[in-house]
Formats: C-alpha cells, sequence, structure tokens
C-alpha cells in the first residue's frame, strides 16, 4: 500500500480522535462526548466538556480500565455492525435523567461514572455480558441486557424466562428500521417498557472462518425477504418484578415498531408500520391498561419514505408528520395534516425544538448542500443557524445549547453555543485531511441527475483519462455533496490516473420524493439507465474523458450496480470490481428489500429482473467478485452464488474471499482491497 492508503487504514479514514456521540447534561452545562487520544488511536474514551469554564476532562479510559480486554459480547459486535461503528473501546453511553452520570459498557462489563471525575468509574454486578445499559431518571438503578434477558442493577432479572429475546431491537429495526435500542425507562423509574423479539420462525445464518477450522461456527436469524419477520411486542415491566403489561396495536397489520418511548409517567408514543411501510402510524400507549389509540397516519402509495424525527407531537399537542410538497418536488413538514413548508425547502430530518421553534436540517438551493434552519411551527417561516456552502448538521441540542457541525472543502468545524450566547469548540484530535478536494458538481440530463467530477490534482487539459466510475447508487443514500471525507478516497483514485465520476441516480436519496421514489418496483433498470445517460452527458461536456475505457467500482448496492453494469452494459462498461454485492434480493432482508420491490410472492417478476444470477452467461468483460467471509449483512452467499453461475457458464472471472471480513471493512480491509482494485483496473484497462 502506498502513503494514503496506509495512513487510511491506521487512522480509520480519518475518524480516530475526531469527538463523537455527543449529549448535552446538567442544563446544557456539560457536554458529554467520546473520542480516543489521536489519529492513530482507536480506542474511544468518555469525555466531559464543562461549558462554563471550557475544560475537557477525560472521565474513563478504556486502557486503564481494560488493560486486556478481551472480546466483544456478541449483540454489542452485531450493533457496532448494524450502526457502522469502526472505533474501539467505549461504544456507547447513556445519561441519567439530570445529566450528570453516565454509564456505559466496556467488553462486556458495566461502569458508571459521575461528571466531577474525581474518581475511577465503578463496576457494578452483572448478571453476564452486558449490553445497552440504560440508568433511570435519578441514576440510582440500571438496566442492561445480558444473555437476551432484561435486568437491573441493583435488584435482578425484570424479563420472563419465555425463550423470547428482551430488551433488544430485532435485526430489521436496527439495520433498516433506525431503531437500536429495546428498552426504556418510565419516567418515575417504576417500570419499564420493553421489547419482546420472536424469531422462532425466522431462518439461521451461517457462518464459519475457513481460515480456522477448529473453531466453531455462529449463527443468528435473519428475515429474508417474503419470509417471516421476527414477532416483535412491547411489555411494560414493572422494574420490581411482577406482571407485565402488553401494549397492543393491530401488529398483524402494522409489524414493524421504528420508535417507541415514555412522553409521560402515564402516556407512552410509538411509531409502527405495516409490512411495505406505505402507513406509519403514530400510537398513544396507556402503559396500564395496554390501550393505545391512533394520533396520525402518513401514508404513500409506493412507501413513507423514512424522516427522522417525525412523526412526533409538538409541545402544544400538535401533530407534526412528513410531507411530500407540490406533488413529489419537495420533502415537507405537515402540522395537523397541514403543509408547513414549501418546495423552495427539502427537509432532511427534524432534530427537535430550539428557542420554541423546529430546529431542522434542510437542502435550500442545491441538493449536494445541507442548512440548519429554525422553523416557526405555525407559519413555517424559517431562519438559518448555519448557512453558506458545505455541509452543515445539528449534532446536539438542550436547554437552549446547541452544538452544530459545518463541513466543507475546508475540512470540519464544530461550535457549540450555550444559552447564555457563548462560543467553544470541542478538540478534534483526528489527521487532518491529507487532499483539499474540489469536486466538479453538477446536474446532467433532462432528469437533472447530479454528478461529481474528481480530476487528478495537476491534470493537464487535453490529456485524455480513462474513467472510473464510483457511485453507491442505491436508496436511502446520497454520494454527491459537498461534505469532504468522501471525495479524499475518490481523490486519490483520481491521482492514480482516473477521472473518477460519482452519479445520484434516480432512487438515491436528497434530491426529491419524485426522485427517490422512482426506483419503485424496480432497481436495476432505473440505476443502470441513469448512471450511462449521466456518463454520456458528462463525456460529451468533458472531453478528457475516455469512454472508451471505463472502470465501475462500488461496494455493497454499488457493488451490485458494478457488477450489473458489465453484465448489462459491456459496451460502456468495460471492467469492475463489485465488493459485497447483494446479487439476489430475494435473499436480502425483508425491511429493506420490500419497501422498494414489494414481496417477491406477489412479483416475481419484479425479483427475477433485478437478479444478477440469470445474467451470469452473458460476461464477456473483467470482473473482480470481493466479499468478506464474516458478512452479515449481505451475506458471503450472494457473491458464492454468483461466481458459481459465472463459472458454471464457463464465463472467467475473479474471486477474493476474506476470512473475518464484514461488511464495513474495518481494520485496514477496505485499503488492502482498493490496493487489489487498482491493481486489477491498471491490467484491465492498459493504464
Amino acid at each position: 500500500m502506498d502513503d494514503f492508503l496506509r495512513q487510511s487504514a491506521a487512522t480509520a479514514r480519518f475518524t480516530h480522535g475526531s469527538p463523537r456521540a455527543f449529549s448535552f447534561g446538567d442544563g446544557g452545562r456539560l457536554l458529554w462526548f467520546l473520542r480516543s487520544t489521536g489519529p492513530t488511536d482507536a480506542l474511544d474514551g468518555l469525555w466531559v466538556l464543562d461549558t462554563a469554564t471550557g475544560v475537557e476532562t477525560l472521565l474513563a479510559d478504556p486502557r486503564a480500565l481494560c488493560p486486556e480486554p478481551g472480546a466483544l459480547p456478541v449483540l454489542e459486535r452485531r450493533l457496532r455492525e448494524r450502526t457502522r461503528l469502526v472505533a474501539a473501546g467505549i461504544g456507547t453511553y447513556a445519561l441519567c435523567g439530570d445529566g450528570r452520570r453516565a454509564v456505559f459498557p466496556l467488553y462486556g462489563r458495566l461502569y458508571e461514572v459521575t461528571c466531577e471525575g474525581g474518581g475511577a468509574p465503578a463496576e457494578l454486578p452483572t448478571a453476564g455480558p452486558a449490553f445497552d445499559p440504560r440508568p433511570d431518571a435519578d441514576g440510582s438503578r440500571t438496566a442492561y441486557v445480558a444473555d437476551d434477558a432484561l435486568y437491573t442493577v441493583p435488584g435482578g432479572r425484570v424479563s420472563p424466562d419465555d425463550g423470547a429475546r428482551w430488551g433488544v431491537a430485532e435485526f430489521a429495526a436496527a439495520e433498516e428500521l433506525g431503531r437500536t435500542r429495546g428498552h426504556w425507562w418510565s419516567p418515575d423509574g417504576r417500570a419499564l417498557l420493553a421489547a419482546r423479539v420472536d424469531e422462532s420462525a425466522l431462518q439461521r445464518r451461517h457462518f464459519t472462518d475457513p481460515a480456522h477450522p477448529e473453531l466453531p461456527g455462529e449463527d443468528f436469524a435473519y428475515p429474508e425477504a417474503g419470509g417471516p419477520n421476527a414477532d416483535v411486542q412491547l411489555w411494560v415491566l414493572p422494574a420490581a418484578g411482577g406482571e407485565g403489561v402488553r401494549l397492543e396495536w393491530d401488529a398483524d397489520t402494522y409489524p414493524y415498531v421504528s420508535d417507541a418511548d415514555w412522553e409521560s409517567g402515564d402516556e407512552i408514543l410509538l411509531t409502527v408500520q405495516d409490512r411495505l411501510q406505505q402507513t406509519v402510524l403514530l400510537l398513544s400507549a396507556d402503559p396500564a391498561t395496554g390501550r393505545t389509540r391512533e394520533l396520525s397516519r402518513t401514508t404513500h402509495p409506493q412507501w413513507v419514505d423514512p424522516l427522522p424525527g417525525t412523526p412526533a407531537r409538538l409541545p402544544d399537542g400538535a401533530l407534526l408528520t412528513s410531507a411530500d410538497i407540490a406533488g413529489q418536488a419537495a420533502r415537507g413538514l405537515a402540522v395537523d395534516g397541514k403543509p408547513l413548508t414549501g418546495e423552495e425547502v427539502q427537509i432532511r430530518s427534524v432534530a427537535g425544538i430550539h428557542q420554541g421553534r423546529l430546529l431542522v436540517e434542510a437542502a435550500l438551493r442545491d441538493p449536494s448542500e445541507q442548512q440548519v434552519l429554525l422553523l416557526d411551527p405555525s407559519t413555517g417561516e424559517h431562519t438559518p443557524l448555519a448557512d453558506g456552502p458545505g455541509v452543515h448538521a445539528v449534532t446536539a441540542s438542550a436547554a437552549g445549547a446547541l452544538l452544530l457541525t459545518s463541513a466543507d472543502a475546508d475540512g470540519f468545524r464544530r461550535i457549540l453555543r450555550t444559552a447564555d450566547g457563548r462560543e467553544l469548540t470541542p478538540r478534534d484530535l483526528s489527521a487532518p485531511l491529507p487532499h483539499r478536494v474540489t469536486p466538479v458538481l453538477e446536474r446532467v440530463t433532462e432528469l437533472a441527475l447530479p454528478t461529481a467530477l474528481v480530476l487528478p490534482r495537476g491534470h493537464v487539459p487535453g490529456r485524455r483519462l480513462p474513467v472510473l466510475m464510483d457511485s453507491y447508487g442505491g436508496p436511502g443514500a446520497q454520494d454527491v455533496s459537498a461534505e469532504p471525507r468522501r471525495w479524499q478516497h475518490r481523490q486519490w483514485w483520481a491521482d492514480q490516473g482516473f477521472a473518477v465520476v460519482t452519479v445520484d441516480n434516480r432512487g438515491t436519496a436528497g434530491v426529491s420524493p419524485a426522485h427517490t421514489h422512482a426506483m419503485y418496483r424496480g432497481f436495476s433498470e432505473v440505476t443502470l439507465d441513469d448512471q450511462v445517460a449521466a456518463l454520456r452527458a458528462l463525456g460529451a461536456r468533458h472531453g478528457d474523458l475516455d469512454l472508451g475505457r471505463v472502470g465501475v467500482r462500488g461496494w455493497s448496492y454499488g457493488g451490485y450496480l458494478s457488477a450489473m453494469a458489465v453484465l448489462r452494459r459491456p459496451d460502456v462498461f468495460h471492467a469492475a470490481a463489485a465488493g459485497a454485492a447483494p446479487t439476489d434480493f430475494r435473499h436480502y432482508d425483508t425491511a429493506y428489500t420490500e419497501r422498494y420491490l414489494g414481496l417477491p410472492q406477489e412479483y416475481p417478476e419484479v425479483y427475477e429482473r433485478d437478479s444478477l444470477i440469470p445474467d451470469a452467461p452473458r460476461l464477456t468483460r473483467p470482473l473482480l467478485l470481493v466479499t468478506g467471509l464474516a458478512d452479515d449483512n449481505v451475506h458471503p452467499s450472494h457473491t458464492l452464488r454468483l461466481s458459481q453461475a459465472l463459472t458454471d457458464a464457463g464465463r472467467p472471472h475473479e474471486l477474493l474471499a476474506l476470512p473475518g471480513v464484514t461488511h464495513m471493512t474495518p481494520g485496514g480491509a477496505r485499503e488492502k482491497i482498493m490496493a487489489l482494485e487498482l491493481e486489477f483496473f491498471r491490467r484491465t484497462l492498459a493504464l
């Protein structure tokens, strides 16, 4: 590997040492966060910033607490995969009600620490490897999960011993629905709302490490498209033990629980969805009886695209929901069913309430940028809090205090604004980004597809360059953005002699509801047609792009796009490196796949059309397939099935199967793969 790839691997893609997981405590006086000690330190510790003094204090050092850390509990290891967390050490923490005390797990052990930092964190006794600890409001008790059961300390087991998993989020919720937790304290600390997850009807996915055949295999329940989902119930369990109360709603019609929490001591709010996610309900539940009533209903004939922060009930009792504005021209908000925003604002998330107004992230101009706005919930009038070129985001807010992040070609800046108007900056100890990248951002074709072009540094106009297409292309993600970190590796590719092209085809996020929903009932045709059209449009505008030498690379859905490109359009794409490609969506998970494609029993032709397996005999171009053999998201069987079909059809290809590598490709695996991809493209595109 060269110097850039080595630095990228050593710094976890320039993230080690950068603070994360911010939370305000003590009425906004304290800012808690996780951070390692520098750019090559992978172990995050727990810190607190006193906004009154500006002093940062390390409250929990993972090296001091666990000099010999051992292995992560299985639940935590899998949650880190779901949340794409590459840092080691302390992964998560939770604050008690006043925000002066925190609890956290560390390699299965449970600790608590106070904000004063006068003493070392205290270890709490547990019934087994602790997962997802949560303190009650006054910090006197902590709930946690061990061996799929819910416990409190002090106390004991709270959940019944009935063979189900208690207090955790099932795979579909954690991977696809944005809910990663499964238990919540009542405000008075007398009860816990807990998820009961029965996965007995699901098939099992199995993993073995072929590099270590002496070790036992591992398996877990996986909800495959068209098959059963986990049976998820919500129960109110007395913290002191005793009979629980089940929350009752039409779970047969609305099986997905995408959010839940206590609103007050006598009310719980939960968000449920139907299987195809065309209807989203906000329900109020009585914890004493379990009865629920509908507060709001959001529907869409294709699917209700998730909008973080909605649905919700505002402080005055009004109901906030997402809404498509001007047909499907803009993603907006509605209050009690009445549109609040117009087509000039593309809402991307609702971060909460600040100074009596809605705190939102939105795009006002180009979809590659993002602003932070204060939005009047009565009039819809908006006031920018963070504007200008780049991507601005809300990191944390509470009690009038606000932490904002701004990112542009010059890097990242975090500004903490206290309730009394002062500004502070939490220290960032990460390595500076090696390149100042300014991609050429353009909208092309009659569809105004967002595209980006990155050229080699020092490129001399008139020199023809082979093209490397580097796109994700799938729903729920946006590639073409003014956020700088995503262009560092593309600049490296460009410096190897490529014109790097990235396209947000229809179906990707951030442009408009019409753009996003164009992928309904079909991935392949829309994705590939738009990538080809955008490439040709850019070739017509930029004469240095050599469209006779086009490579394509990608991971996950981007890997699907890459393999599909050479299988179906060898006239356009001349070589492909496809990593972790879901080659047949009949074998991908329910919540993601069915949202876009429907049930395979009802739309078999859609799944057949989007499968790459039947295309195997058509391969005429060089294809490198890459898979991690420990990937629990896109199981390695996807890649191996395509490789087998290619072999059966007598089509030469290359296969790189990596023992122990997961979907995140941590620990430098991503950079090692890039080095091998570069050798592949140099050879196949005659660089």
